[in-house]
């Protein structure tokens, strides 16, 4: 399907019902307006389908693994259910494991924690916190920032054939920039990391929302992504993958449920038999209505279709950089290049601008959600514009004359249920703002840049 064809079939590309759609904001200047959500990279609005399905569940909500009563068995259904669901929208292999845990964040600590002694662990310093950051236990070799897709598996390549000695190692790899918005090039990396003997782990939290995530397909070790980024509430996370790792390792939490028998030693210790199943790191009261959101939401997005979401969100894609693209002050981050394909993440600068004091404007003025500095991607950003960490200047001046660096970016994002309108209304006001300026005056309060409204 085309570009074309969707924008102009309204039918086929209306975007999906989500929570929050008609929440109006008060403006500084004055009035309401629907408030345009364009943050998705951060939080994603829950799916409507998503929380219907999540209030129809919840009088019948009761302990997991645990009771002999209906409820809780209609619960640890659900709940098992909703893993099956998880393995099918990821493509799993027979033997993968499916795990729930909090967070991508806490995907990538669990592998981290399961990792085999002496194991070697390859990221590129583009990454997202969330994978750059658990491996502190290991050996860890980060990369330079790769310019292609080409030059990424050539890095890699050359890196895991000098290490030495060649025992385990794991490549960590996003999926979708958070900062960009460019796809990797996963199954080419796929391939390098195993032709050398090492294993990989996918960061899908930005992918996953936005394209179908074949494990199999892709042909990598391990996938993670956040309930939270994909259109569904309550702060549950996956990891998916090969088994032997994580039934080889310790229980990422001690406690009930990981564990299958325990008992007393004679001499006053304990014995504990640990589960082999994705229960070992799962202990403690399995957060139910979390797992079962990441189900209903992969169900609904299965359901809708890829093929047509991706096409919509392409379209609204060329809007936005069409639009960016006829204001010169404005500089449109990448790594890859402009033909390079990517999801619905955008990150730019504002020459003359102060990042924070431009966002604020959006939000205060417009009614526009948009997120400003480094996101949880500091070294990315920085090589991304060239600049050293410095502390962001006071909102109500630019951070840098013409020309000079930017010390952060402004990040918009969007998604399946993102209105033409919203993205209509964020071009429109990129002009208004760099060509009319701020209508209101801005200070800096607790670090961010909010409206003055002392006068």
């Amino acid at each position: 399907m085309s570009v074309s064809t969707v924008a102009a079939d309204q039918s086929v590309c209306a975007p999906l019902p989500v929570l929050g759609r008609d929440v109006t904001v008060p403006l500084v200047t004055g009035g309401e307006v629907t408030y345009a959500a364009l943050d998705y990279a951060a939080s994603a609005p829950a799916l409507q389908r998503v929380w219907d399905d999540v209030a129809a569940y919840a009088p019948y909500y009761g302990s997991v693994h645990r009771g002999a009563g209906y409820l809780s068995q209609l619960s640890t259904d659900l709940f098992e259910n909703a893993r099956r669901t998880v393995a099918e929208f990821l493509d799993c292999r027979a033997d993968d494991q499916v795990v729930f845990t909090r967070s991508t964040t806490d995907s990538l600590n669990l592998l981290a924690a399961a990792l085999p002694d002496d194991c070697q662990v390859f990221v590129f310093e583009t990454e997202h916190h969330a994978s750059l950051l658990p491996w502190r236990d290991a050996r860890v070799t980060y990369l330079d920032a790769p310019g292609s897709h080409r030059e990424a598996v050539e890095t890699l390549e050359r890196a895991l054939a000098d290490r030495e000695p060649h025992g385990p190692a794991l490549v960590c790899v996003t999926g979708a920039s958070n900062v960009t918005g460019e796809l990797w090039p996963v199954r080419e990396l796929a391939a390098a990391a195993h032709a050398h003997g090492a294993r990989i782990v996918l960061d899908a939290a930005q992918l996953a929302p936005h394209h179908p995530v074949s494990v199999a397909d892709l042909d990598v070790d391990w996938v993670a992504f956040s309930g939270h980024k994909l259109y569904a509430p309550f702060g549950s996370g996956v990891l998916a993958g090969r088994s032997d790792w994580l039934r080889e390792a310790e229980p990422y939490l001690a406690g009930g449920g990981a564990s299958r028998k325990v008992s007393r030693r004679t001499d006053g210790g304990v014995d504990v038999e640990w589960h082999e199943s994705a229960a070992r790191h799962e202990a403690g009261s399995p957060n139910v209505i979390g797992a079962y959101s990441i189900a209903s939401a992969c169900t609904a997005l299965t359901e809708a279709g890829f093929d047509t979401l991706v096409a919509r969100e392409q379209y609204l894609i060329e809007e936005v950089r069409a639009g960016l693209a006829e204001v010169p002050e404005v500089r449109v981050l990448s790594l890859f290049g402009d033909d390079a394909p990517r999801v619905g993440v955008i990150s730019f600068v504002v020459d003359g601008w102060n990042s924070s004091h431009f966002a604020a404007a959006l939000s205060a003025e417009y009614g526009i959600g948009v997120r400003d500095g480094l996101f949880c991607a500091h070294p990315l950003v920085r090589t991304l514009l060239g600049s050293d960490p410095q502390t962001q200047g006071e909102c109500g001046s630019p951070e840098a004359a013409p020309g000079e660096k930017s010390l952060n970016a402004i990040r918009v994002s969007f998604g399946a249920g993102t209105p033409d309108e919203h993205v209509e209304r964020f071009v429109r006001a990129v002009r208004e703002l760099v060509t009319d300026g701020a209508k209101w005056n801005y200070r800096t309060e607790d670090g961010r840049c909010v409206p003055d409204t002392s006068a």
